[in-house]
């Protein structure tokens, strides 16, 4: 699963899996907790983020929101720059 951004200890990746369905999204993964998380909404799809980390990964999303779903669209890997 190809890491897009790296920040604040959250790590943050998409699957390019034949398996993977709408609604488009990513997985951040912080400490021991990961949760997939809808990239137009916001919304925690599955999994759990503690409070904090899932707003900064919100945060970072609505920065990168039309980047992601281009990668989503065209499955084609690309680093996105952290949240600092």
């Amino acid at each position: 699963m190809p890491v897009l951004a790296r920040f604040y200890g959250i790590i943050i990746r998409m699957y390019f899996l034949q398996s993977e369905h709408n609604p488009p999204h990513i997985h951040a993964i912080y400490n021991d907790d990961v949760a997939a998380i809808d990239f137009m909404t916001g919304d925690v799809l599955e999994g759990y983020l503690p409070p904090k980390a899932l707003a900064l990964v919100r945060e970072w999303i609505g920065m990168h929101r039309d980047t992601l779903q281009e990668i989503w669209e065209t499955k084609e890997f690309r680093k996105i720059p952290p949240l600092e």
